[in-house]
């Protein structure tokens, strides 16, 4: 099935076809790995909205990319909970093993390092989304293994960028 009869499929569920554009986003993505403008444009013709009403979804919300990312999403939260249970020190840590800054990607398209406000997992500070997966109470030793997990499942090829990559269990 094409993104477009995806996305109209999604859109008839809708009375309001305004309704659909973060499910119409979400499919997008997961098509194209991040949202481009010329992505953003295509949804809002496929649902007959207006163009701004897509940009303005697809630049609020940190789930939606309009920019690459790297194959595995790191998104650290750095809220208070977080920071008081050390996120602050697992983002130095991060940083320092994949040899990247907040906000970039490592040279082979694998991660992209992030905070966010808040995931809305304070019992599990301090904790981190990956992808759809919450990773929760970690600690150094943790995100080491969870690092060396994520690199396991990745793709073979060296060098694979994300958007033409097939993501690990698809």
């Amino acid at each position: 099935m094409s993104m477009r009869e995806k996305i109209e499929a999604a859109a008839a569920r809708y009375p309001n076809q305004r309704s659909a554009i973060m499910p119409a986003l979400l499919i997008a993505q997961k098509e194209h790995g991040y949202l481009p403008g010329p992505v953003l444009e295509e949804v809002a013709d496929i649902l007959g909205v207006e163009r701004i009403w897509v940009y303005e979804l697809a630049t609020f919300y940190t789930l939606f990319h309009t920019e690459p990312v790297g194959l595995f999403h790191l998104q650290l939260c750095d809220n208070v909970s977080c920071m008081l249970c050390g996120s602050d020190e697992l983002l130095k840590h991060l940083e320092a093993m994949l040899a990247i800054s907040k906000d970039e990607t490592t040279p082979d398209g694998l991660f992209t390092l992030s905070t966010v406000e808040c995931l809305g997992a304070c019992e599990m500070a301090p904790v981190m989304q990956v992808g759809d997966d919450y990773h929760g109470n970690l600690d150094v030793a943790q995100v080491d293994a969870l690092l060396d997990s994520l690199r396991a499942r990745a793709p073979q090829a060296a060098g694979v960028e994300h958007a033409s990559a097939q993501r690990p269990g698809e």
